[in-house]
């Protein structure tokens, strides 16, 4: 579905205040800091802005936390609690806020302290690879065009992408389909035009791209214990070529 001006100036102002939660979250990020402290700095956040979780209390069973805080193998929607960060560890913070009906939606890998090369490297290219994503959302261009380009970045460099779970246009829902692929499934997919809006959000792997998914529901983990890294941004197509919304 196609967005007006209008519509997007909220869903501006909706990823406005999940950057804000993830400048909170890298503040909080430190050794010795638990995922739930974590939590804790998103919330007060939503609370400052006025603005709603589209997280908390989403799906079955009822997501507990407005991030999801995902540690090393965490591939996605790891559950904040007494863990403690160690220094090293990676941690995926994803997080959303819904702003007058409107949602927006990001996710971000922050380093623990001092952490290994290969961490740093796994971390840059899963940016890198979202980049090259956001870059074809333009005008006239195929969907699936963004998969390709993600999964050219992230293979290319030596790393697994993640088939199971993939982005999602966005709008009066966290979730919309048509879905976004972080890889070529074979197939073009739809036009884009001006006024959709996607989130696109690469999940990459230091080994198999393959994940299994812990007896609490919802912590998904890569099968082979591999450093796991997430980003994501919400991205409108406009006549001026992709505009990231949730910045600040």
């Amino acid at each position: 579905m196609r967005r007006s001006p209008s519509d997007i100036a909220i869903m501006r102002r909706a990823g406005r205040v999940v950057a804000e939660m993830h400048a909170a979250c890298r503040e909080a990020c430190r050794p010795g800091a638990t995922t739930a402290d974590l939590d804790r700095a998103a919330r007060a956040v939503l609370d400052r802005r006025g603005a709603r979780s589209n997280f908390l209390g989403y799906g079955h069973p009822p997501f507990p936390a407005v991030i999801c805080a995902s540690v090393n193998d965490e591939v996605v929607h790891g559950i904040p609690g007494p863990r403690v960060l160690l220094e090293g560890d990676i941690v995926s913070v994803d997080c959303g806020a819904i702003v007058e009906g409107w949602h927006g939606d990001a996710a971000v890998t922050l380093p623990v302290g001092n952490v290994t090369a290969s961490a740093a490297d796994l971390i840059s290219v899963t940016e890198r690879s979202l980049a090259a994503g956001i870059d074809r959302l333009v005008d006239g261009a195929h969907l699936h065009d963004v998969g390709a380009a993600v999964q050219r970045v992230a293979e290319g460099a030596g790393f697994g992408v993640v088939r199971d779970y993939v982005g999602h246009a966005i709008g009066t829902a966290m979730h919309e389909r048509p879905e976004v692929p972080n890889y070529w499934p074979g197939t073009p997919g739809p036009r884009l035009r001006v006024g959709h809006v996607f989130a696109v959000e690469p999940m990459v792997t230091a080994g198999s791209p393959e994940t299994i998914v812990d007896l609490d529901g919802w912590t998904v983990r890569t099968a082979d214990g591999s450093l796991a890294a997430h980003a994501e941004h919400t991205i409108a197509i406009t006549e001026h070529g992709p505009e990231i919304l949730t910045v600040p």
